[in-house]
């Protein structure tokens, strides 16, 4: 699997962002959704990386969108349906961790929904050192979001 910085406009990312929104707005109320479209993906403050298998297969995205005073925050997290459970999440968002180890933050910060759909991301996160927290940045209290933090050293 190669882990790169990917522009999210190419058709097969589109594609698979587009699956990703309509889940969401599926399982969660329409105020409740905090996923960013490819437009927003592609802003300056945002890396957006790409998982793709040896013959160039999209298995997964992921964004960092950098918040300030040293905190980003995990966005977009997908993974292609015919490789989930083959350890593409976990790596894509240990790429998201180092790359917000590299830029200096000490926090890294995520929304997810509370519905049953999103019990494997919450585990996915837990693995991975995340803790339960309060609403980040422009967030407020929410019974259809879940926030958690993970303090990084910084490089």
């Amino acid at each position: 699997m190669q882990i790169s910085v990917a522009d999210p406009a190419v058709p097969d990312v589109v594609a698979l962002l587009t699956e990703h929104l309509a889940d969401m707005h599926a399982t969660s109320p329409a105020e409740s959704v905090h996923a960013l479209d490819v437009e927003r993906l592609r802003a300056p403050h945002v890396t957006f990386l790409t998982a793709r298998s040896a013959d160039g297969e999209l298995m997964g995205v992921g964004a960092l969108a950098e918040l300030g005073d040293r905190h980003a925050e995990v966005k977009s997290m997908r993974t292609a349906r015919e490789h989930r459970g083959a350890g593409v999440a976990a790596a894509v968002l240990g790429a998201l961790v180092d790359a917000a180890r590299v830029r200096g933050c000490t926090r890294v910060s995520l929304e997810t929904g509370t519905e049953a759909y999103f019990a494997a991301a919450h585990r996915l996160y837990e693995r991975a050192g995340f803790v339960d927290c309060a609403p980040f940045a422009d967030y407020v209290e929410d019974p259809h979001s879940r926030f958690f933090t993970l303090a990084i050293d910084s490089q």
